[in-house]
């Protein structure tokens, strides 16, 4: 592990420059991350995806995958810059990676593969990227494969995110490299010559700034060494999102991409730094941070690392004030502060230990267990209520109820899911007491599977697997009454227990309730207890499938005791048989959980969308437009119908769709359903 003294690493806030790589599974992020490590000098060599040997790609299942899992951050310096960038993966999937590297920078930098083109993966970045008000600018990389038509991708990204999409640069040589056109007016490249894509550049930085757009029209043209401030401004609003063209593969371009990164990206006084908020509910104010190294700390948790053997790694983006060694800082309303013992920068998988991190830097604090995910860290009493909006993460909807292969491993199970579930705010643990299971839920299958492989390569652990059992409840549709004697003769003291009540169906969603109308005491007041206690026992596990029983009042209102034998287990074994008969009398039913859907997909798949529903016996609520050509298709299906969803609706969709469920209501199953859930359970019984 190196350590750098305070001279070494100490640099102004705007010396700084922070940008995601983000892009589609395949565009090159990573290939294209070392060959910038390289030119900055970071790094001797590029390594490669195919043999593991690059610096973001370190982990053992990304390794075997040959594409990322995991957020990866890395660094360079780049003369008197220095450059934090965060390698992302290019699936949906682990979007719980994804969306917190893009709250930790000023850029995304959305890779696009130049043979693949616009792949419904780019479109969503694009659209997480303008939802949080970054800085774009898109790569196009791979421009030397054989089959790329580059004229033809420039004018689909602008025909896809707008014309303000302009090239910095230019294919040259048959794309053998690359030619500037923002400050170079004149030459030529294989798109044709220069000057007309400079005049479209300078044409819309001018746009946001009056002066320039009349010395422009007075003038015919405008230095571009004068337009950082238009420029960043332009970028800052969205008015300009610049396109550049590379091989990471050749080194075409990324001398120039990376003199982009340093001369025309924001640093940390520009952009747009997301707005913490203050104060609570519809009461929060929006509070900007200040990149004033000299100003109290405020910094965010964006990634959480654990390794077995490292232990916690937290990883923040300072954004205001200066962390340093030894600090004491509070972790949100938190009254009992941390000592900063190390603070690092993270090269992958490497641990640089630095002196202080300010305004800007992405560093890492090691070995504090408060730590966690979106953290707000200070050093001000004042800051205890800042937080940061939450990000609009998809809902974890692919659920797998787990339990350990091992007898007695359930403790250790928990620990461990609570340490991967504390890595990825997409996944999601609970225990459903109805069933009994114990439930993990993510994003895909995919993302599940990574998450079992983690588990067993990591933590040397292994479940079992299976679906979730569905929450089914049983009600009753008319009334009825039954009693039951309990009579039990053992040689001596004897069980003695009679019960006569009636029950009375509830509305729906009301629950259970428990009445007393006994008379002359018939059943002793005390044993009346005992009663309730019994039905609870048959509500519990039902009477004609083993699901619990809801939306039923029950009515106590005669019995008898025997003065020596009647005991309270007579009573309660008696409560829940006569439950039981009135049950079977009062035409009891299945209830099933209805899930309220909402699908998110192309306006051209709303058809085959609809359709499939049906036969999920789903039914419509609504549609309504969404962004970028997106339809929001709104339903009602039962949960039983929901499984395999997933997989059917990426084939409908060209993996462009995406779908959230909640629990809505409960209603009668039909009658075949019924009939298979009570002639199960009575198989089940029989067993």
């Amino acid at each position: 592990m190196t350590t750098l003294s305070s001279n070494a690493f100490s640099i102004a806030p705007d010396n700084i420059r922070t940008l995601a790589l983000t892009g589609a599974v395949g565009s090159g992020k990573t290939t294209l991350a070392e060959a910038l490590l390289v030119q900055a000098g970071a790094i001797a060599s590029a390594g490669n995806v195919e043999r593991g040997s690059t610096v973001s790609d370190h982990d053992s299942l990304e390794i075997k995958a040959q594409h990322s899992l995991q957020s990866s951050l890395m660094h360079m310096q780049c003369g008197d810059t220095r450059i934090h960038m965060i390698d992302t993966p290019g699936l949906p999937d682990f979007a719980g990676q994804i969306l917190p590297a893009l709250e930790a920078v000023e850029t995304a930098a959305i890779v696009i593969d130049a043979a693949k083109g616009i792949e419904p993966m780019t479109q969503r970045l694009m659209q997480y990227a303008a939802g949080c008000k970054l800085d774009r600018i898109i790569i196009v990389n791979k421009i030397d494969a054989p089959d790329a038509d580059l004229p033809a991708l420039l004018q689909q990204i602008q025909q896809t995110f707008g014309k303000e999409c302009l090239p910095l640069n230019l294919p040259d040589a048959g794309a053998s490299k690359v030619v500037d056109c923002f400050f170079n007016r004149e030459g030529h490249s294989d798109f044709g010559a220069v000057a007309d894509a400079h005049q479209n550049l300078v044409e819309q930085v001018v746009e946001v700034d009056g002066d320039f757009v009349e010395r422009y029209l007075n003038e015919g043209d405008v230095d571009a060494s004068e337009l950082h401030a238009p420029l960043e401004q332009a970028m800052r609003e969205g008015h300009l999102i610049p396109v550049c063209f590379v091989s990471a593969r050749t080194g075409a371009g990324v001398a120039e991409l990376l003199d982009i990164i340093v001369k025309m990206l924001p640093n940390p006084s520009e952009g747009n730094p997301p707005d913490f908020l203050r104060g609570e509910g519809d009461d929060a104010v929006p509070e900007h941070a200040t990149p004033d190294p000299a100003a109290h700390v405020l910094a965010q948790v964006f990634k959480i690392s654990i390794d077995p053997y490292v232990g916690k790694l937290a990883m923040l983006r300072v954004h205001q004030g200066t962390i340093r060694r030894d600090s004491q800082l509070f972790i949100g309303d938190g009254r009992k502060p941390f000592k900063v013992g190390h603070l690092f920068l993270v090269q992958g998988k490497e641990h640089i230990e630095v002196p202080q991190a300010g305004p800007g830097d992405l560093c890492a604090i090691g070995k504090v267990d408060e730590l966690h995910y979106d953290a707000v860290l200070h050093d001000a009493a004042e800051d205890a209520h800042l937080r940061l909006a939450p990000l609009p993460f998809p809902v974890p909807v692919y659920g797998v109820a787990i339990s350990p292969k091992r007898r007695g491993d359930e403790q250790r199970m928990w620990e461990i899911m609570g340490k991967l579930v504390a890595e990825d705010p997409c996944l999601r643990i609970e225990h459903v007491a109805t069933t009994n299971e114990t439930i993990i839920y993510g994003l895909s299958e995919l993302h599940m599977r990574v998450m079992f492989d983690r588990m067993r390569e990591v933590y040397k652990f292994e479940v079992d697997t299976k679906p979730p059992r569905i929450a089914y409840r049983e009600t009753i549709t008319q009334g009825a009454q039954a009693q039951y004697r309990h009579k039990k003769q053992t040689g001596g003291a004897g069980q003695f227990g009679e019960v006569h009540l009636r029950i009375e169906p509830l509305p729906r969603g009301a629950g259970f309730e428990f009445a007393d109308e006994v008379k002359g005491g018939a059943i002793p007041y005390q044993f009346i207890p005992a009663v309730e206690k019994g039905v609870r026992e048959a509500l519990a596990t039902g009477a004609i499938a083993g699901y619990p029983v809801v939306d039923v009042r029950v009515v106590v209102h005669d019995g008898k005791h025997h003065p020596v034998d009647s005991k309270e287990i007579a009573f309660v074994t008696a409560g829940r048989k006569a439950f039981l008969e009135a049950m079977r009398a009062a035409r009891a039913v299945v209830l099933e959980p209805i899930a309220k859907m909402q699908v998110t997909a192309p306006e051209s798949a709303v058809g085959a969308i609809t359709g499939d529903l049906s036969t999920r016996r789903g039914m419509v609520t609504g549609t309504d437009g969404a962004n970028l050509g997106n339809m929001v298709v709104q339903a009602q299906v039962p949960l039983a119908e929901i499984a395999g969803y997933q997989a059917r609706l990426h084939a409908m969709t060209a993996g462009q769709g995406t779908y959230s469920v909640s629990l809505s209501h409960y209603e009668i199953v039909p009658p075949n359903v019924q009939q298979q859930l009570v002639s199960e359970y009575k198989v089940q019984d029989e067993d």
